[in-house]
């Protein structure tokens, strides 16, 4: 009795105190035999997540017995954080001895126990995640194991990545909240998170996507989703992991160089040896060109993590001499070397056909080696042979001579130690452009005198006129419309062109007002009308232009001309029949052609007379005479109306092409010009000038054989001259016009014509 009771107090102790971590309870009632099922093992583990901190399982077993089973000696052993030996017994069963370790479970009997079922229930309080709970049952005739593992469930997410901002878009399956992260993979366990990672938390409930932003984007940048419980099993996917980089610069920039005694290392955030880094010798020319040095590559001492050593106890470590990391294609290049690194100088200058090197060592009995060498994209390509000298001492400057051989190629020099040798040349380039600067000095200096007696030339046929170029043969009649002081000055600076710069014989009556001029009988000989009927005829027998010089007076005066015209045409009709019209016709034309006769015998008459040395025939008026003329004249408005009556009548006998009508820009516009005179050509001046010229023959001169002068000059040079007169008319006008016309000249050149 005392044994029983020491053992039952020693179960309840081992059961209340051992396992008090676990909290197992372990009883046995009698069940429904629909709950077994005959021939299995009649032990089943079930679980219930435990709602705690971290992930844990509350794991029960599950054992179903018979009454014949309590006679074969039961026994259940459970494995989990630790053993369990549970024994079955019934009531009836008082004399079994407790051994240490083991629980006694006793079964309630029933009145028919022949056909009960027990079910005996082992329940621990918590299991934590990966742990296995295991349940053996035995009975001398039978045995039976199962087995349960708890399990650490994860998130199920999805990415996207936007390269473009640099972020990644997490999407998680519905579920319990969870957090995201960003990570680095440095091995197959750890995912560490950089310094700009931070942990947000999201809703699957929400349905909205978490964007995470990536300072760097590198092969191996992962993102982990966990639950928020303790120690949650992480997701982790790794987007880039499969995939080559297409752009690598975040490689470099988040790369660091770090230069010891005689290594070299380059760490990145990612392990080495997923990005094949190699590592080259480059000599910098200037701040955005470093040319690669050929069979420089930078053997590598130690890859370990994201990592790489590489040795450089044999290194030329010049400032300029770099180490160009490549990876796909890209480059960063990294100098370390500092200026006090250096155990040799070099300093180049040109001679006339080679160059010179001057060397300094700060090792005694060294060699070095230049050779000339051509830049290209890959490098510098050595050409000719080597030149080598050894310096035994290390005060004394030593000098390589390089003779040039390619000046085509403009080659550079590349110099090196070779004994004892280090790698990297260092490559100098001449300045080819001193030796040159006084032939360039020359090449200009010619190109100014060039300049300078071309433009002399130009300006010395400028001033002497166009008439060495350009020239007018044929005469030119001009016709003034207006009294006003302005428009005669305007028609007399023109007449001045074309008379003393293209050599045109110009005929005005402005000019022949006297009783004797030089061209032949005045006007005051003649009268206007005859006066204008002979030059017109004159004119038209020589091929010549008549210019008729149009104003808003002489639209005034043309519709005054017409309506005289008409009335005489209305009273001719009332007075006489069509046979006394024909007679009168007749008449006038008779009496046209005695003019005409009597102005040829007297233009005769004149022309004797200057030939005899007589000076009966005037002078043309000075300049200052028709310029500034401010009475008005007799003859300009007759002369004018004759002119109207020819131009009337060469257009009704289909003969208008020889005259010209123009107006001067800011005086007149196209619109004064009258309708019945549309087809006659129509020139603005001084915009249309050239346009002029060319309507009144000009040409170039030629030479008595027949031949055009200078044939090659091109035809741009008449171009320019045209041009040239027409801003000189411009000039003129201004220059000559009166003050009272001042501001309207001034805006001769801007005004468009109309």
């Amino acid at each position: 009795m005392f044994k029983r009771s020491l053992g039952t107090a020693l179960a309840f102790f081992a059961v209340a105190v051992s396992p008090l971590l676990l909290e197992c309870t372990t009883t046995c009632r009698m069940v429904n035999q629909n709950d077994y099922v005959e021939g299995d093992c009649p032990v089943k583990l079930t679980s219930v997540q435990d709602s705690k901190g971290s992930y844990s399982e509350r794991v029960t077993v599950h054992v179903w017995m018979k009454s014949g089973d309590f006679r074969e000696t039961p026994k259940i052993e459970i494995q989990h954080s630790q053993q369990d030996i549970i024994r079955p017994i019934t009531k009836k069963k008082r004399d079994y001895e407790k051994k240490p370790g083991e629980i006694l479970v006793k079964c309630k009997s029933h009145s028919n126990a022949s056909f009960a079922l027990w079910e005996v229930k082992h329940d621990c309080d918590e299991a934590v995640a990966n742990s296995v709970v295991s349940a053996f049952y035995s009975t001398t005739s039978t045995s039976c194991n199962v087995s349960y593992t708890v399990p650490d469930p994860k998130p199920d997410f999805n990415v996207s990545v936007n390269l473009s901002t640099k972020s990644i878009s997490v999407t998680v399956e519905p579920g319990d909240k969870v957090y995201a992260k960003w990570c680095y993979q440095k091995s197959q366990v750890d995912c560490i998170g950089g310094v700009h990672s931070r942990q947000i938390t999201i809703d699957p409930s929400q349905f909205r996507p978490a964007l995470l932003n990536i300072p760097y984007l590198l092969p191996c940048v992962c993102v982990q989703v966990y639950y928020t419980r303790m120690d949650s099993l992480r997701h982790t996917k790794c987007p880039f992991q499969s995939e080559s980089l297409a752009d690598v610069r975040d490689v470099w920039l988040s790369s660091e160089v770090t230069l010891y005694e005689s290594s070299l290392k380059w760490r990145s955030e990612c392990p080495a040896s997923d990005l094949r880094i190699s590592a080259s010798l480059c000599w910098r020319q200037h701040e955005h060109l470093c040319t690669p040095e050929l069979n420089s590559t930078l053997e590598k001492e130690k890859e370990e993590g994201p990592e790489l050593i590489y040795n450089t106890s044999a290194v030329d470590k010049h400032p300029q001499m770099c180490v160009q990391f490549s990876l796909q294609g890209s480059h960063h290049i990294s100098c370390p070397f500092q200026a006090d690194m250096s155990s040799w100088e070099v300093y180049i200058r040109p001679g006339r056909l080679s160059v010179f090197l001057y060397l300094t060592s700060f090792v005694p009995a060294a060699k070095f080696s230049a050779q000339l060498c051509v830049l290209n994209k890959r490098g510098c390509t050595p050409m000719g042979q080597v030149h080598s000298v050894t310096m035994e001492r290390t005060t004394n400057e030593t000098r390589i001579n390089v003779p040039l051989h390619f000046l085509a190629e403009k080659p550079c020099v590349q110099v090196w130690r070779s004994d004892p040798a280090l790698h990297g040349r260092r490559i100098l380039c001449p300045d080819y452009t001193h030796n040159r600067c006084g032939m360039y000095a020359v090449a200009v200096l010619v190109f100014v005198v060039i300049v300078a007696l071309l433009g002399f030339c130009i300006h010395r046929l400028t001033k002497s006129g166009a008439a060495g170029w350009l020239c007018i043969q044929e005469p030119v009649l001009l016709v003034c419309s207006s009294e006003q002081s302005a428009h005669v000055s305007a028609v007399c600076a023109l007449a001045s062109i074309l008379q003393g710069e293209l050599s045109a014989k110009v005929h005005m009556a402005l000019w022949a007002q006297s009783s004797q001029t030089q061209t032949g009988t005045g006007v005051a000989d003649l009268g206007p009308l005859p006066w204008l009927y002979g030059q017109w005829e004159a004119v038209r027998k020589a091929q010549g232009k008549v210019l008729i010089i149009w104003s808003p007076e002489a639209t005034k005066t043309y519709e005054k001309w017409r309506e005289e015209r008409e009335n005489i045409d209305k009273n001719e009709r009332k007075e006489e029949d069509y046979s006394k019209v024909e007679v009168r016709h007749e008449k006038k034309r008779v009496e046209r052609d005695e003019d005409l006769k009597l102005i040829g015998r007297r233009l005769g008459k004149c022309k004797k007379e200057k030939a005899a040395g007589k000076k009966g025939c005037a002078r043309l008026c000075d300049d200052k005479d028709w310029y500034t003329q401010r009475e008005p004249s007799t003859v300009i408005v007759p002369v004018f109306t004759a002119a109207l009556a020819c131009l009337d009548g060469a257009l009704q006998e289909c003969k208008g092409q020889g005259v010209a009508l123009v107006y001067f820009q800011g005086h007149c516009h196209s619109r004064d010009i009258p309708k019945a005179f549309r087809g006659v050509h129509r020139y603005c001046l001084p915009q249309d000038f050239r346009g002029l010229i060319q309507e009144l023959g000009g040409m170039r001169r030629q030479t008595q054989t027949g031949e055009l002068r200078w044939n090659c000059w091109p035809r741009l040079l008449s171009k320019v001259l045209s041009l040239w007169l027409a801003q000189q008319l411009a000039q003129r006008l201004q220059t000559l016009l009166p003050q009272t016309q001042g501001k309207k000249m001034q805006e001769l050149s801007v005004t468009s014509c109309h």
